[in-house]
């Protein structure tokens, strides 16, 4: 995978700009608040049809414009990708691949496999068990088309099945008939989901904790653990005997969108017991796991997009990361960094040839 231009059109604080990529490594250099994280996060927008920053769309739009336009020529397998992604307020977004429309934006997914590391993945050891969810849906997603629409399904019918439990609760009524229409979908859509999470994640591990210990020098121990309620009962089972709660509660309170990823150092958790610097490493090492095994399934290497994730990490562990990826036949990658030297420094002592962009 390879992006050879990129044009900018109204998108957050740039009215027009170009660029055009000849080299693998291509870095960004600048003072906070140039826009360097918006060049990685148009390139994200490209291959998911959305922000990595910013999930409301109109919010990318730039102050001057009632829209944005983002256009992106894409290398892959041999052949030219054109990919325009655009927007108008007020109208819904288009994605266009080689000039044609896609119907549904979820039908580009895959196509262009990209790995965003950024310190929002913060928001991974810190935040709740929806992110890691959709850290984990991000990865299957971009490999097995048929997991990615059973996902857009079933979150459809927990929906409707949480809107009738509200019903119920608001009209002091009930109807168990239509209530297990819903829970007919649920059953036939928990199941497939959560056996392809479960191989996932018992594969991902491995990944993860070879790449871990290699740029951490094998300092700590680290693992990852799946929890599911489907590992206690089927879901059958599990809709049944939540049925009061969930009436009380006017929502399904069990099921594979409770699922969580476990984070641990040391056999403990690492967000009460690692330190800065270990949750940084912890966190890289998920993302270049992702991009690593995205590379396993579909044999192409996606495009890395590294903003600002050296902060806070030593010299020598950004040199061990970019020779990481370096060693394994890596595909593109893009990097933001306010600190000049820093960054030319790790590239030098790879021998990797690179371009610079000042802004």
């Amino acid at each position: 995978m390879f992006l050879h231009f990129l044009n900018l059109s109204f998108y957050k604080n740039f009215s027009s700009k170009k660029f055009n990529f000849e080299s693998k490594i291509n870095c960004f250099i600048g003072k906070n608040g140039v826009g360097k994280s918006n060049i990685l996060d148009s390139i994200y927008h490209l291959a998911y049809g959305k922000s990595f920053f910013n999930p409301l769309s109109f919010q990318n739009i730039n102050f001057e414009s009632d829209f944005f336009a983002i256009e992106g020529h894409f290398e892959k397998e041999e052949k030219t990708e054109k990919i325009i992604c655009g927007l108008k307020k007020g109208e819904k977004k288009i994605i266009k691949r080689n000039n044609i429309k896609y119907k549904k934006i979820y039908d580009h997914i895959g196509l262009i496999q990209t790995v965003m590391i950024s310190p929002l993945d913060q928001d991974l050891i810190s935040d709740g068990s929806f992110i890691r969810r959709k850290f984990i849906d991000s990865i299957i997603g971009q490999v097995d088309k048929v997991y990615l629409k059973n996902l857009v399904e079933y979150k459809k019918v927990i929906t409707q099945r949480n809107s009738l439990l509200k019903f119920f609760s608001a009209n002091r009524t009930f109807d168990q008939e239509t209530l297990e229409i819903y829970n007919h979908q649920l059953i036939k859509l928990n199941l497939p989901i959560f056996k392809k999470r479960k191989e996932f994640i018992s594969n991902f591990i491995n990944i993860f904790t070879e790449i871990y210990n290699d740029i951490s020098d094998k300092k700590e121990y680290v693992n990852l653990e799946y929890k599911s309620d489907l590992f206690q009962n089927d879901i059958e089972e599990i809709l049944n005997n939540t049925l009061k709660i969930d009436k009380i509660n006017q929502h399904t309170t069990k099921g594979i969108h409770k699922d969580d990823l476990l984070f641990s150092i040391g056999n403990h958790s690492i967000k009460k017991y690692g330190s800065q610097g270990q949750q940084k490493t912890f966190l890289i090492s998920l993302k270049l796991a992702k991009y690593f095994f995205i590379k396993s399934q579909t044999g192409n290497s996606p495009i890395l997009l590294f903003d600002d994730a050296f902060d806070k990490l030593d010299q020598e562990r950004v040199s061990l990361i970019i020779e990481k990826v370096k060693q394994n036949n890596f595909g593109q990658i893009f990097i933001t960094d306010t600190h000049y030297d820093r960054t030319v420094k790790a590239l030098s002592e790879n021998k990797s040839e690179y371009s610079i962009f000042e802004l």
